[in-house]
């Protein structure tokens, strides 16, 4: 065991050294830059015409927007440890309107872009100022299209503030406020949803049945309230949408995430034409617990009975041990995240129910919150994050505007760094029990990633099409989500939380709609990125870097040609990796059915 001891709370204080002073001057000094924005777009449109112009007006946005995000951040973490900070809640109102003003802007900005003429537009991209934003420029031009006119855009982005962005923020307030009451040994503990959920990896099954059954039944209690907040956020987003003449609702995350309709429909075939290995690996984990079907919340139970409560401290050392062996940057970043306070782990009530990595772009950090409860699966969710961090840590020599990265990009970093632990630990796997235990983790994420990513995006698409004809009931919303797992899972899993709709935040993340797929992608695409990794060892980091520093600046499908020669768009690719997760699965069948296998 190790002697070193980690704090697990987090460092905000460093932030803004001098107190809460300081960082209401910052605000309004953001607020300032916004309204000096402003009156660049809006009193000289025609100066846009002009590269120099246009770069003063860029250099405006990259500005204010790493300010925005800096105090964004903040807010959020505040609010994350204490969903009741009163000062914090005021704050998450004002910055919010600067934010919508700011947002404004910059659509009038790209607006502009669309009314330069072609020739004149190419001359601009070649200019020495504006070559190295040519691919984001080109988005601009593309997304400003589909702009409604200033007046429309204005109002949208003033509605947004106490309509779509505050049904989320009620949402989290609410998650956040909820105790869930569950027996363990006889006691009734009130949880908050955050320890609940960490109790499906519970090793007694009856601790995992009572908090699955309490979690069910306070979402019971609470379903119409939530169905109402979904609704309305959902709502919202399809008048916006039908306003702007987008009828497929995937247009806009699918944009935002730079990737093409076909890249979606590839991975998704692919993924569906190999679950069988993963229905097998369900059943049989099923019949290990003398059942004929896998019980939800047996899901992320642990495969054998000898796997201890990991400590913090151990986590943390288990985390850099491995992380070592990719490569000397992503150890001395953890490190130093560990050593100044950039994580916060405690386990207690009162927190936010989301684990999450916030960046900090003017200190050049990030901030990484999880509840950890001394789990398996909570190691993989700090390295998870710590994947994020990273992402934004490589991200610092990189100018501007390219520094702004898709969520398919922001999931595969982080779930590389989760590869990197589980395979790591699985080659110093001394026993036959311990690789069971770890190679059940792994397939763990792959069911997560094939099947329950796709009944959440299968639930998502089917949600929206029924919300444009009106109102979805809870009841009809508890049937949707039961569908989507059925199919998602092929019928391979039983007392599914019909209420995971409500549970799982992304459905009510405001800026990011259909929050899903991005994590398949990350997955398959870091399997992909690993074999490389594995194949040149240490030496690999700094492609690994290169690659992130790119994903900023290009197409998901041109990121993937420049760095690993692959079309993304065909299903081969994605059936690569898949197939590494199937001899995953083959080989726990192998050992879990072995005559050999002491029971």
């Amino acid at each position: 065991m190790t002697e070193t001891k980690y704090v697990q709370a987090w460092n905000l204080d460093s932030l803004f050294p001098d107190g809460a002073l300081p960082f209401h001057e910052h605000v309004r000094r953001v607020e300032k830059k916004v309204s000096e924005l402003e009156g660049n777009v809006f009193l000289a449109p025609q100066q846009v015409n002009d590269a120099f112009k246009l770069a003063t007006i860029i250099e405006y946005i990259i500005d204010i927007r790493m300010n925005v995000t800096q105090v964004n951040s903040l807010v959020t973490c505040l609010l994350a440890q204490n969903p009741k900070d009163q000062q914090a809640i005021t704050l998450r109102g004002k910055t919010a309107a600067i934010h919508a003003r700011f947002e404004f802007a910059v659509k009038k900005a790209q607006k502009i872009l669309v009314n330069i003429n072609q020739r004149l537009w190419e001359e601009i991209l070649h200019t020495e100022d504006l070559k190295q934003y040519t691919f984001i420029l080109n988005d601009w031009r593309k997304k400003a299209e589909m702009h409604l006119s200033d007046e429309e855009e204005r109002l949208v982005a003033d509605l947004m503030v106490d309509g779509h962005h505050a049904w989320g923020q009620f949402y989290q307030s609410l998650a956040s406020s909820i105790t869930v009451p569950v027996h363990i040994d006889g006691e009734k503990n009130e949880l908050s949803v955050a320890q609940a959920i960490n109790l499906r990896s519970h090793p007694d099954e009856e601790v995992r049945k009572q908090s699955h059954k309490a979690l069910e039944e306070t979402w019971k209690e609470k379903e119409e309230l939530f169905a109402k907040i979904l609704n309305h956020i959902a709502g919202f987003r399809l008048q916006v949408n039908k306003k702007r003449g987008l009828e497929n609702i995937l247009h806009v995350p699918l944009m935002e995430n730079r990737m093409k309709d076909e890249t979606l429909n590839a991975m998704w075939t692919a993924v569906c034409k190999h679950k069988r290995p993963f229905t097998n690996y369900l059943n049989q984990k099923a019949k290990m617990n003398g059942d004929e079907k896998m019980h939800a919340y047996n899901f992320w139970a642990p495969i054998t009975e000898d796997i201890q409560t990991i400590k913090y401290e151990d986590a943390v050392e288990f985390i850099l041990e491995h992380f070592s062996q990719f490569g000397t940057e992503l150890e001395g970043f953890s490190r130093r995240a560990f050593a100044e306070g950039w994580v916060e782990a405690e386990d207690r009530p009162n927190k936010s129910t989301v684990g999450f990595c916030a960046a900090f772009p003017l200190s050049g950090e990030s901030r990484v919150f999880l509840t950890y409860g001394g789990r398996i699966t909570n190691v993989l969710t700090l390295a998870h994050e710590l994947g994020h961090a990273f992402h934004n840590h490589a991200m610092k020599p990189v100018n501007g505007l390219n520094k702004h990265y898709p969520l398919s990009m922001a999931e595969t970093a982080s779930t590389f760094s989760e590869m990197i632990i589980l395979d790591a630990a699985m080659e110093k796997a001394q026993s036959t029990n311990e690789k069971l235990f770890l190679l059940d983790e792994k397939l763990k994420r792959s069911v997560m990633n094939f099947m329950n990513i796709h009944s959440r995006f299968l639930f998502e698409k089917k949600f929206y099409e029924e919300r444009k004809e009106g109102i979805v009931s809870a009841t009809r919303l508890n049937e949707l989500m039961q569908e989507a797992m059925n199919v998602a899972y092929e019928g391979s899993l039983d007392h599914a939380s019909i209420h995971s709709w409500i549970w799982t935040p992304h459905y009510y993340m405001t800026k990011s709609p259909f929050y899903n797929f991005p994590y398949t992608f990350g997955y398959l695409f870091s399997l992909s990125i690993y074999a490389k990794a594995k194949e040149k060892g240490k030496e690999f980091e700094r492609d690994y870097l290169d690659l992130l520093r790119d994903s900023g600046s290009m197409s998901t499908e041109d990121l993937v040609m420049k760095h690993l020669g692959e079309d993304i768009t065909l299903e081969a690719f994605w059936e690569k990796g898949i197939k590494l997760c199937v001899k995953d699965a083959e080989e726990f069948m192998t050992l879990t059915t072995s005559s050999e296998r002491k029971e």
